[in-house]
């Protein structure tokens, strides 16, 4: 394989990072000049904001994707005792979350052609744990689509389960149901949602993370776990003698714990980044669909050898991940040769996901379970570069690269 030019102008191209302008770095330099750095008004100003672009209600930041899963499973009082249905194809963090909280994961298989779980993989999944307290479900929104969000919601309503929208992927998605049009985020067939700004997601706080909620309750409880469990809410703390001056103000330093919270807190800095990324949102998420478009009109010639994710009905994604489902055995190559080839000429390409059902610790946990879909997906799942500022050109070639190594000689 003829290795690149060191001479070539052409940059690398990962399969995904961030954006920032200058009016982000404007925006992180004018809270250091501040006199807040966290827990400040940086923060309120993001919540609100989120809430704007997403039309929830209630919006909690905290440090991360992961601690926003964590929080919500705990404020949905998910504990020892219950389970958790979680799809076979996500990062570790979303079955990790559950079983630091103490709960059981009940895995679902997913549609290989979209790497969705849908209501159907839900429903079998709560017919195979049995005598197993399930009482919530984390549908997880991979690469930026949503699967029948209102059906889930219906599923999850028989049975009386929580729905904890792993949205990490999919912060500007909306989709359709008989009612009309929703926003992911706006928590309408979900008690939470939870969002990630990870650098490679669609909008970035450096790192951090997000709730979104309906419910005044959950969001109070989410704020507190975020800090500790400290609240210095009068009308929630118990101990009047030591909460109280003799005039019956609250004393000015008092704040009482319920129960144990963490330190999830979020910084001023990094919600002062989130809050002036947001406001490019839709033009970012608009990028990434025509990004996306243009990949499936350039692959198009090379099916059925290369297919990109088939396309979720009712759906609008804002597309957090190029991902084409390649039969690598047809073109006699594997997909680390593949992978090694695209590197040597300069496209980055990733995996998305390894089955978390597969990993030794649930392995151990839980023994080999069969989910053929899942297994299905993964033998042909290769993520190719996208992000904001991908040009029209470089889809090109991406796309052309691939085909050359695909029809080249086997390493």
């Amino acid at each position: 394989m003829k290795k690149p030019d060191p001479h070539s102008d052409q940059r690398f191209l990962p399969y995904g990072r961030q954006s920032v302008d200058e009016a982000d770095i404007a925006a992180v330099v004018s809270v250091l000049r501040g006199d807040w750095l966290t827990t400040g008004p940086a923060v309120d100003a993001f919540e609100t904001a989120l809430c704007e672009a997403t039309g929830a209600k209630h919006a909690v930041a905290c440090s991360n994707g992961t601690a926003a899963l964590h929080l919500a499973l705990l404020a949905a009082s998910i504990g020892p005792g219950d389970s958790v249905i979680v799809p076979a194809n996500t990062f570790l963090a979303t079955a990790n979350a559950a079983r630091l909280v103490g709960a059981e994961i009940v895995f679902a298989d997913i549609d290989p052609k979209s790497g969705q779980m849908l209501a159907k993989h839900a429903e079998a999944a709560y017919a195979r744990a049995g005598s197993q307290r399930v009482a919530g479900v984390m549908p997880v929104y991979f690469a930026g689509q949503c699967a029948a969000p209102h059906e889930l919601a219906s599923f999850a309503s028989t049975h009386g389960l929580r729905v904890i929208e792993d949205a990490c992927h999919a912060l500007g998605t909306t989709y359709r149901t008989a009612e009309g049009n929703h926003q992911v985020g706006s928590a309408d067939h979900a008690d939470m949602t939870t969002f990630s700004f990870h650098p490679v997601k669609t909008i970035t706080t450096a790192e951090g993370g997000a709730i979104a909620t309906r419910d005044a309750d959950l969001a109070d409880r989410l704020r507190r776990f975020r800090n500790h469990g400290m609240t210095r809410d009068p009308a929630q703390l118990t101990n009047a003698k030591l909460a109280h001056a003799a005039d019956g103000d609250v004393n000015p330093w008092y704040y009482e714990m319920a129960e144990p919270g963490l330190n999830y807190r979020v910084s001023d800095l990094q919600c002062a980044l989130g809050t002036s990324q947001l406001k490019r949102l839709p033009a970012i998420v608009d990028i990434r669909r025509a990004l996306v478009a243009h990949y499936a009109k350039k692959l198009a010639p090379l099916a059925p050898l290369v297919q990109p994710l088939e396309i979720v009905n009712g759906c609008s994604a804002s597309w957090h991940l190029q991902v084409v489902r390649i039969n690598f055995a047809a073109a006699g190559t594997t997909r680390a040769e593949v992978m090694n080839a695209l590197r040597e000429q300069g496209v980055g390409s990733q995996v998305h996901y390894i089955p978390v059902p597969w990993q030794p610790y649930y392995r151990d946990r839980y023994g080999d379970t069969d989910f053929p879909g899942a297994s299905a997906y993964y033998d042909t799942c290769l993520s190719l570069p996208l992000f904001e500022t991908l040009t029209m050109a470089e889809v090109d070639r991406v796309v052309d690269t691939l085909e050359s190594v695909l029809s080249g000689p086997r390493h």
